[in-house]
């Protein structure tokens, strides 16, 4: 049987309110062959039956987004997997991009990443994110992580933590080959800066990752975020 080449991970909790647009936006990726799974972590709304028509392959997990991307990983067959966040959407060129860097031998990557919202400073902050994440080579979950199976299989997939998940998947990748970084730009919803205001959320996301590098328990950073172990 042929491998599917690329599969979107989603997971997804209680968004009956975006998901139909969500995925409307990925059918030009489902026309390409990728197949779209959605990893349900309990929701309490409609999203599961708003998503069905919409998905290849529904999946059920525990609460938490690293443990809910796991599962859709186990789900899937294909050789590349993309791990989108529910409030995120992809460039209609997302398809051949990924499947360009792979062929060309890169084990995982990343986009370029723009923030939905009206305030100036927004604008600094994608920047920023998409600036660091060059320089470093690490790549955060607004970012649309993609990566081999192989590759992925092979460190073990996500640590499974409640907040800094995607900082120590990135990290661990890191150890075995640069990402790609593609200049293609998901937009990814900014409202978590515009409900807590920008500079706030700046200071604090910079303080826990800090906190994160030197050794924080990612739980109890997890609940200063805002997150409920368990609940996310």
């Amino acid at each position: 049987m042929h491998q599917p080449f690329l599969s979107v991970i989603i997971p997804v909790l209680n968004e009956a309110a975006g998901i139909r647009t969500q995925l409307e936006a990925l059918r030009i990726l489902r026309s390409k062959g990728a197949s779209l799974i959605i990893v349900d972590g309990g929701s309490e709304d409609d999203t599961v039956m708003l998503a069905r028509p919409l998905v290849d392959q529904i999946a059920i997990s525990p609460r938490g987004r690293a443990l809910q991307m796991n599962a859709g990983a186990r789900s899937s067959s294909s050789e590349v997997l993309l791990f989108l966040h529910a409030d995120t959407t992809l460039p209609a060129s997302a398809f051949d991009r990924v499947h360009e860097a792979i062929k060309d031998g890169t084990s995982w990557g990343r986009f370029d990443v723009r923030i939905d919202g009206a305030h100036p400073l927004l604008r600094i902050v994608e920047r920023m994110m998409n600036w660091r994440s060059r320089l470093t080579g690490i790549a955060t979950g607004d970012q649309a992580i993609f990566v081999r199976r192989e590759v992925f299989e092979q460190i073990g997939g996500f640590p499974e933590l409640p907040l800094m998940e995607d900082i120590a998947l990135s990290t661990s990748l890191k150890r075995m080959a640069p990402p790609a970084c593609l200049r293609d730009r998901v937009v990814t919803s900014g409202r978590r800066w515009e409900k807590h205001g920008v500079l706030t959320t700046i200071l604090l996301m910079w303080l826990l990752r800090a906190e994160f590098f030197f050794g924080a328990d990612p739980i109890k950073l997890a609940v200063r975020y805002g997150y409920q172990p368990g609940q996310r």
